[in-house]
């Protein structure tokens, strides 16, 4: 029998766990464990990332914080966060208005991501961005939500890709995103389009 749970014992376990679990629907799930790669993208990330969220006022946070989703109802743990509300620098443990989230994409939950994770965070008023980022090849899935609420697709690859998002003062040339990774500039990978034309498909 399935069990489920309530939030505030999901929030229990979680303090004494040495594992981060996703909370959804009363339902909690032991998030993966991360490569190398993994790490290093996200690393990165953060670095090219940090000149101009400082300059901001706002704040970067990685996979160790937790998301507020949907209030008692969806809690995870993306891989990076921006935040620029202060709010979200008072508690401890949770940020609820991000601006920004990354995801680095790992086979088993690269589908996931693209789909039903996305679907979640599209109803966070406050996102502005999302990042899809491939540990397979230089590739990034960029979608910004523009004034008219529409989420624009951009689609960055190989070693001529630059990842520029001017209202939080990020210039990161893939070669730098990948810098110091084993990942190929190039490869063919299956699945991407038909994973981005279900991403596209939730906007209809």
């Amino acid at each position: 029998m399935l069990r489920r749970y309530s939030p505030e014992k999901y929030f229990t376990l979680e303090k004494k766990s040495e594992v981060r679990h996703e909370y959804v629907e009363g339902e909690v799930f032991a998030m993966v464990r991360t490569s190398v790669a993994h790490n290093l993208i996200k690393g990165n990330l953060i670095a090219g990332l940090r000149p101009g969220v400082r300059q901001r006022g706002c704040r970067i946070f990685d996979e160790n914080v937790r998301l507020e989703v949907r209030e008692k109802r969806y809690y995870t743990y993306p891989d990076v966060l921006v935040s620029c509300t202060p709010a979200d620098f008072q508690d401890p443990y949770v940020v609820r208005q991000p601006v920004l989230i990354a995801e680095i994409l790992s086979p088993s939950t690269a589908e996931y991501d693209r789909t039903t994770k996305f679907a979640y965070y599209q109803k966070m008023p406050s996102l502005r961005h999302y990042l899809l980022i491939s540990q397979a090849a230089w590739v990034v899935e960029w979608f910004r939500r523009d004034e008219a609420g529409q989420w624009i697709y951009t689609l960055l690859t190989g070693p001529d890709g630059l990842l520029q998002i001017a209202d939080l003062g990020l210039t990161l040339p893939l070669r730098e995103l990948y810098e110091d990774t084993d990942v190929a500039p190039l490869r063919v990978l299956p699945g991407l389009a038909s994973g981005v034309a279900a991403a596209a498909s939730l906007n209809d």
